[in-house]
């Protein structure tokens, strides 16, 4: 496997990666999100079906709102683990004092319009290991 990383730094160098892709183009894209990013989603969500590039995303919103697939960190968990800490520290504990923690659970998410737009048909293995399936019959969330 070759990794090409390809960062941007301003809403421009959206197209200097895309373009750095297109000559050979790769077989999934992987988008680490941040501000920059999660704003021009959609440029990713479209250079992706144009090229029929299956892409995976780190957030359960950037599935919903088109990306093929997402995996990370549970949102409900780390909200819950951020109220606890504040608590904790209204309380009286210092921050300093405070355990670093890292998420224990990870949502994974697939968007079955999306891959159907990319012509992909995704294995009952997949979708059965999925917490949330849009665009299916089972009704989505498990």
């Amino acid at each position: 496997m070759t990794v090409q990383t390809l960062g941007v730094r301003e809403p421009d160098d959206f197209d200097t990666a895309f373009v750095a892709m297109t000559p050979e183009m790769p077989d999934g894209i992987f988008m680490v999100t941040d501000a920059l990013t999660a704003l021009n989603r959609k440029r990713v969500f479209e250079f992706a079906a144009a090229h029929l590039v299956p892409a995976i995303y780190e957030y359960e919103f950037l599935a919903r709102d088109g990306g093929l697939t997402a995996y990370g960190p549970d949102g409900k968990e780390g909200g819950e683990r951020v109220a606890d800490l504040v608590d904790r520290i209204l309380k009286g504990a210092k921050p300093a004092d405070l355990p670093f923690e890292q998420p224990t659970r990870f949502r994974f998410v697939i968007n079955l319009k999306t891959a159907k737009a990319l012509g992909l048909t995704l294995p009952p293995a997949l979708l059965a290991a999925a917490d949330e399936v849009i665009g299916s019959s089972r009704g989505g969330k498990r």
